[in-house]
This record gives structure tokens, sequence and C-alpha cells, in this order.
């Protein structure tokens, strides 16, 4: 029995087509990956994602909608973030990449879990300070080593998208 595989890839006037045995279309993939056109098609599909996320807030504030604090539960939701650790991860990458707040203070993570009917963490420092341990948060230079100016590591990307496939 032959199997073909194919992989199919458009950004914009780039288009990538490939179809054969599995080892064949891995290896012309291979040789994309190696070509300035794949690196053009990430930065095209980042782009686009990027502008949709900004869509998407735009039109979710215009229309007040969803409500933060139910946005921020399916966050939690879709992701099985149970633990408390890793809900004030997922609160960090709310706040920065839903809402755009680069600035949170204790009171503003708190005030997100209060909006999703949950409990707040209690004592923040400690689980941030943890979570930078573990690598998923980092502060960016010059902001002192504060926390409220925390933000997720490709690690930390990593471990919440880990968690939603889980």
């Amino acid at each position: 029995m032959d199997t073909t595989s194919r992989v199919s890839i458009i950004a914009g006037d780039i288009e990538i087509d490939l179809e054969g045995a599995a080892s064949d279309v891995e290896e012309q993939l291979m040789l994309h990956r190696q070509d300035d056109t794949w690196t053009i098609m990430l930065d095209r599909l980042a782009q686009a994602r990027t502008e949709a996320l900004q869509a998407a807030v735009s039109a979710a504030k215009e229309k007040g909608l969803p409500e933060r604090g139910s946005a921020f539960r399916v966050l939690l939701d879709t992701c099985s973030l149970e633990r408390k650790p890793d809900q004030v991860l997922g609160a960090i990458h709310y706040l920065r990449g839903v809402e755009g707040i680069q600035d949170s203070p204790p009171r503003v993570i708190n005030q997100l879990f209060e909006d999703a009917k949950i409990d707040p963490p209690g004592n923040l420092s400690l689980y941030l300070n943890r979570l930078r341990e573990r690598n998923f948060l980092m502060i960016p230079a010059g902001k002192e080593d504060k926390n409220r100016f925390a933000h997720l590591t490709e690690e930390g990307r990593a471990h919440l998208d880990k968690r939603s496939t889980a």
C-alpha cells in the first residue's frame, strides 16, 4: 500500500504545495526551510496572527464583549489551568496578549481573578517568583526587577500550549 503525504501552505503570494512519499515531502520541506521564502512566509503568518488578535481585541472592546472575567475564565478552562501557578501564568498571558496591559500590579491581577469569580492567588509575589525561577516569566531590562512588568518567555508560552493540548 503506497501512502502519499501532502503539505500545502499559502501565505499571500507565497505558495508551498508538496506531495509524495513522506520522506520525499520531508526532504522538500527541509529545502524550503533553508530558503528565504520560508522566513518571509513565517513572518507573514506571524503578522497576520498579530493583526487578527488586534482586530479581535478592538472588536471586543468596541462591543464590550466578552466581559473580561468570562474571557479569562474561558482561557483557564480551554488550557486546563487548574493549579494556581498555572492560572497566574495564564493571567499574565491574558493581560499582555489580549488586553495589551504591560504594567500589571498585584491589584490588577487579583481583580482579573475576582472578575472571573476565582479566588485570587493571595501571595502573588511568591507565584511570580517561582514562575520566574522556572523560566516561564521574565522582567524586561530597565524595569528595576519589578514583577508587575513580567511577561511570558518562550518556555512559558510552550507550557501554556502544552496544557491546552493535554
